[in-house]
């Protein structure tokens, strides 16, 4: 480096860059564009003179120094140069010509499409530079990103912690930015992790998308006490970027996405989109990755509301009493340190009477439902030729959720969308015998599903079909095998054609071939596909004698199929879904007992594969666990026929709680965030609610007045479309508030 170290800026030179203009200011220093004796330009950071003589801050800066030169990578800003013990301690990175993503939503508005993914994309694989170092960023905000014209970059390290540093925030004191900040910087400032990070690119996505955080508040105090205890508001969000970020922003660092996962998910985000509605319009609130083959997936739509119970709280709580947060919170907004707002936050961990279980805070926030929702129950049967007997033959019904509406199967039909806020039927497609399977999913304008083969045909080919939303038409059609149903991953729909012979990925918008990949591994070519995250796998046993051998596991690259074959797997497991970026299964105790009652068999342990090394992780169960297991947000829930519910934790295998909730045959259960509950809906449309933390009953309600002739063998379903029940049983589709879960009367 040239001389001059610790020259002062005022005489136009710092370090040996000349110093040819501002490019901004903050807090700590001012940020200059300089340039080196070679013409090299770089950005300058200069730490304000007032606080040079500060060792708090120059240790603090240090730190930044240290920190950054640790990072390398495509997505961020490496260090050029840096003397922090200089007279004006000052740091240069490379000078990366952009405006910051805060100027760009300013000027320009929100960000859509193609923009938007690569983003989200971009600002994962800086994540994934800055953590495999050991290094929490901390302060994740808009004003941090460059947007860069080959992508974005993450700058500025200021208040970042790395793991073998001694945490720099002292008692009293927590640094960062409110709207973007973690609830654990707020409560527990020493003790943050890269889930920390995630949480905030949750908060930086939902302003890049819409223009506004999902925390905003009229002051600083009220935008941190909703960041530690409400909801965000994500009714703006576009799908399928809101059901990820929900997932992002969930309280617990433990249940966050990995970035492994994100950028996997990220990849689903479409490259052509609209603008975000303006405020007050209805949004998508289809889930990601629905339709998953064999998956006992929940079927729910993302809510957005806050964790509050309000009327339905459980007897003998009494009115939430003030925390010491909220006492402490106003005399703390006057600490300013470095022009980065700091902030007194107590944790309350002792005043738990208040509080609802599983961590939602009991109060009077309104329920979140569907503009103009009224309770109703709508028919899901069509006419059907009176010399045809209709068969329902224990069917997978139900409905998927997509922005205002649901879109149901049925019989006498394939497919109906009916208006979440009225149960008023828009249109309806098909004509069948048989009563029709749930839909796979919606994507952008279009609803996927498959029609049934005919009675005496049930392993032929069948009709791979995508509807559009607005006007019930097909839109393109393929033939499929009936044997092996189709699911959408992240790239399109994964299917395989008539003789299963090979798997074939299809664009999801017009149905054309996208790759295929021939349908054969160690094991065997009887396979199956499979989406897990949004990301396509195939299952393969013995075609000759599936009893025999493995499971063959195969990873089908979404952009091409090429197949990476993982390691093979127990005969007896059943795929639940994705944990933690990894695909997750439950291991039957026993192939004889699975084929005894497989809704009741029991299960000996969890088993988890890594997508990329193919390792398996086998977690013994305390002892086994009977029931139908579904996988939500890290937990496996196993339903009994009885009405049983078991919770267990997918990482440990331990056993949360078990709940006899004496309805039988009870559906999967749904999830709502708003309440911290499982929802449940049985054969005859009773309804369950359980506390998600504990297992305990919130409500239960009757069953319906004549859910139909089929009640007895079709499968009863329950989703959330924002805070509004719409449950299945019968022939019926009803809705129902969770604040008020009166059944509708027929």
């Amino acid at each position: 480096m040239p001389g001059n170290i610790g020259q002062p800026a005022s005489a136009g030179f710092i370090g040996g860059y000349a110093l040819l203009g501002k490019l901004g200011s903050g807090g700590m220093g001012i940020v200059h564009l300089g340039e080196s004796s070679s013409g090299r330009r770089v950005a300058v950071k200069v730490v304000h003179a007032q606080y040079a003589q500060d060792e708090e801050f120059r240790v603090r800066f240090r730190q930044e120094v240290a920190a950054a030169r640790r990072v390398s990578g495509a997505f961020t800003a490496p260090v050029v140069d840096a003397d922090p013990d200089a007279e004006q301690p000052w740091m240069a990175t490379l000078y990366v010509p952009g405006r910051t993503l805060s100027s760009v939503v300013a000027e320009e508005g929100p960000l859509f499409g193609r923009a938007l993914r690569l983003l989200a994309l971009g600002l994962v694989e800086a994540l994934r530079d800055i953590h495999r170092v050991g290094v929490v960023h901390r302060d994740l905000k808009p004003a941090n990103v460059l947007m860069a014209e080959d992508g974005p970059r993450v700058i500025d390290f200021g208040i970042s912690h790395a793991a073998d540093h001694q945490a720099l925030t002292v008692t009293g004191r927590m640094m960062g930015t409110p709207p973007f900040m973690s609830p654990e910087q707020f409560a527990s400032p020493r003790d943050v992790s890269a889930a920390s990070d995630v949480f905030s690119l949750g908060s930086l996505l939902v302003y890049a998308a819409t223009g506004k955080g999902p925390f905003h508040g009229d002051s600083p105090y009220l935008t941190g006490y909703r960041v530690v205890h409400g909801e965000p508001a994500l009714d703006r969000t576009p799908q399928p970027l809101r059901s990820i970020v929900e997932r992002c922003l969930d309280k617990d660092p433990h249940r966050r996405p990995g970035l492994d996962e994100l950028q996997e998910l990220f990849f689903s985000l479409p490259d052509t989109a609209l603008p975000p509605p303006p405020a007050g319009a209805p949004t998508a609130a289809q889930p990601v990755g629905q339709g998953t083959l064999g998956a006992r997936e929940s079927h729910e739509a993302p809510d957005t509301r806050a964790e509050t119970q309000g009327s339905t709280r459980s007897p003998g709580r009494g009115r939430r009493r003030p925390s010491r947060l909220v006492l402490a919170v106003g005399a703390a907004l006057a600490v300013t340190v470095a022009g980065v707002s700091a902030y007194y936050f107590t944790s309350d961990k002792s005043n738990t009477s208040d509080k609802q279980p599983g961590g939602a805070v009991a109060s009077a926030a309104p329920v979140s439902l569907p503009d103009g929702w009224r309770s109703w129950r709508t028919d899901l049967t069509g006419p059907v030729k009176e010399s045809t007997a209709v068969n329902v033959d224990t069917v997978d019904s139900g409905c998927v959720a997509g922005g205002s509406s649901v879109y149901c199967a049925g019989t006498g039909f394939t497919v109906a969308r009916i208006d979440a806020a009225t149960g008023r039927v828009r249109w309806r497609f098909g004509d069948s015998s048989q009563a029709a399977e749930r839909p796979l999913g919606v994507r952008g304008r279009l609803v996927y599903v498959s029609v049934p083969p005919d009675e005496d045909s049930v392993y032929s080919a069948q009709q791979l079909v995508a509807i559009d939303t607005a006007t019930g038409q097909q839109v393109w059609t393929r033939t499929v095998d009936a044997g092996h149903p189709a699911s959408l991953f992240s790239g399109g729909v994964l299917a395989m054609p008539d003789g299963a012979k090979e798997f074939v990925a299809l664009d999801a918008a017009t149905g054309k071939d996208l790759w295929r990949a021939p349908a054969t591994s160690s094991q065997g070519t009887g396979c199956a596909p499979l989406a897990l995250a949004g990301a396509p796998y195939g299952l393969c046993t013995n075609a000759e004698d599936p009893f025999k051998g493995k499971v063959g596991f195969l990873r089908l690259d979404p952009a091409d199929g090429t197949p990476q074959e993982l390691s093979p797997l127990p005969l007896t497991v059943e795929p639940l879904g994705s944990a933690a970026g990894r695909p997750v299964f439950a291991v039957l105790a026993s192939q004889d007992a699975a084929d005894d009652n497989r809704d009741d068999a029991p299960h000996s342990a969890l088993l988890s594969a890594d997508p990329h090394s193919g390792s398996l992780t086998r977690v013994p169960l305390k002892s086994t666990v009977q029931g139908t297991p579904t996988l939500i947000d890290g937990t496996v829930y196993f339903v009994r026929p009885d009405g049983t519910v078991t919770a267990v934790d997918a990482t440990s295998g331990k056993q949360m709680w078990q709940k006899n909730t004496q309805v039988e045959n009870l559906s999967a259960p749904t999830r709502s965030t708003t309440y911290g509950t499982l929802y449940f809906a049985n054969r005859y449309g009773r309804l369950v609610a359980l506390d998600r933390a504990t297992g305990a009953t919130r409500w239960t309600t009757k069953k319906l007045d004549d859910p139909g002739s089929s009640a007895e063998k079709r499968m009863p379903s329950v989703i959330l479309v924002r805070d509004a029940i719409v449950a299945v049983a019968g022939d019926t589709a009803f809705s129902v508030r969770p604040d008020q879960p009166r059944p509708p009367a027929k």
